[in-house]
């Protein structure tokens, strides 16, 4: 029964995957309970100022730059497993950490921590996703995982709009306790899971960082990436505070927004998954930039009208951000495991994976300058970045096979799945 409702929503079925994807989901609404705050939480517990909080988070991005490729390495010798286990292991410690974290200094060194914690996840996550999963099924495998991510993030995010209301520092921390322990639960879960690759990598075959370094469509496509991850770091960075902070909202909104837009991914993904059976990769990515700047210029508007009004126009706003998020999200992921040789994956994902931390990096900082400046220059930046990512977009799909082909929702017959 469960099996023929996951179907008509458009998800694949588990199988023998159970337990990696349930420490998914825990792993979810721990970070769920956080990403809303992320900014607010600093600004609360320390005496740091904004831009103080952002140049942290972004050095601290910067700094973690190199982690990306170094793992992706290491992912093609030893595995993707023992990485993302180092990642849930490296995330709980920073997170433990910020209970006692005041001084610029201390964000800096545990959102280090954090980040190459992410990293280290992210660069094994879709090794694996890849390893259990066969051709032509791939957007409904990401397009599943992400859903089921959002619904723990929705979750999470309901506490998160609670702390925010409640606006003490032992709510906040109560936030981060939460976090940090859904990652040591989600590392025991994951022990028991076999790795999809068992006798470690590749060592012995031929390739190098030369070979990904050289395959100029897939650094396209790793352009493209940026184009998505920009914009996706408006919903953790700029618009909790572009809704409290420079609109005057009440907080509620912040959780409010992240809630909707968790609760659309997890219950619409498989569905826009489904919607996107005989169309062409790129020409997804073009309508996902489309979105995107649709959403900007309606974010822009509740600038102009009263509180109440600016409540229901950033809901819409995040609608149709939303939407962007849908579209793009599971066929960039399956674009870029599928263009990756079998051998060199984890590098190269772990591309994909430095085009989300060169995001990370330059936004917090960059949003927290714009919107120190108001409510309008951030979204006129943005509407910008989906200008050029348009370009960069169709480009991809002229120069690299994979993004030209259709989405089919199909498993390949002659690719047997990983175990």
């Amino acid at each position: 029964m469960l099996e023929k409702i996951g179907s008509r929503l458009g998800f694949p079925p588990v199988g023998t995957h159970h337990r990696f994807v349930t420490a998914i989901a825990v792993d979810a609404l721990g970070s769920g309970v956080f990403m809303p705050l992320t900014m607010l939480y600093f600004l609360a517990v320390t005496p740091l100022s904004l831009l103080q909080i952002g140049l942290a988070i972004s050095i601290a991005s910067a700094v973690s730059l190199p982690a990306g490729p170094l793992l992706g390495a290491v992912v093609d010798r030893l595995g993707a497993k023992q990485v993302l286990l180092a990642g849930n292991v490296l995330q709980a410690v920073g997170f433990f950490a910020y209970l006692v974290t005041d001084s610029f200094a201390a964000v800096l060194l545990w959102t280090i921590v954090v980040t190459i914690g992410r990293t280290a996840f992210w660069g094994s996550y879709g090794n694996i996703v890849t390893a259990i999963s066969q051709p032509g099924e791939r957007e409904r495998w990401f397009g599943f995982l992400g859903a089921l991510r959002n619904v723990g993030f929705a979750v999470g995010g309901l506490a998160s709009g609670v702390a925010i209301s409640i606006g003490t520092d032992f709510a906040f921390q109560a936030v981060v306790a939460v976090n940090a322990a859904s990652y040591l639960l989600a590392l025991w879960l994951l022990l028991a899971v076999p790795d999809p690759r068992p006798g470690g990598g590749h060592a012995s075959l031929p390739g190098s960082w030369g070979t990904v370094l050289r395959d100029r469509p897939y650094l396209l496509l790793v352009a493209a990436q940026v184009g998505y991850s920009v914009p996706m770091m408006v919903l953790n960075f700029a618009l909790p505070v572009y809704a409290v902070a420079v609109l005057g909202l009440p907080g509620w909104v912040t959780g409010g927004i992240f809630t909707l837009n968790c609760l659309m991914i997890g219950f619409g993904q498989g569905l826009v998954v489904n919607a996107m059976t005989g169309h062409v990769r790129y020409r997804l990515l073009l309508l996902t930039q489309v979105f995107f700047a649709a959403s900007y210029v309606v974010f822009l508007g509740a600038s102009a009208v009263s509180i109440a009004l600016g409540t229901v126009v950033m809901l819409i706003g995040t609608f149709v951000y939303t939407l962007a998020e849908l579209t793009g999200g599971p066929v960039l992921s399956a674009t870029a495991a599928e263009a990756a040789p079998d051998h060199l994956r984890g590098r190269y994902l772990s591309m994909t994976q430095l085009a989300w931390n060169v995001s990370s990096t330059i936004t917090p900082v960059a949003f927290a300058w714009l919107l120190e400046r108001g409510a309008a220059p951030i979204w006129w930046a943005m509407l910008g970045v989906s200008v050029v990512f348009v370009l960069v977009s169709w480009r991809v799909g002229l120069v690299l096979p994979q993004a030209a082909e259709r989405v089919t929702n199909r498993a390949a017959e002659t690719a047997p799945a990983s175990t």
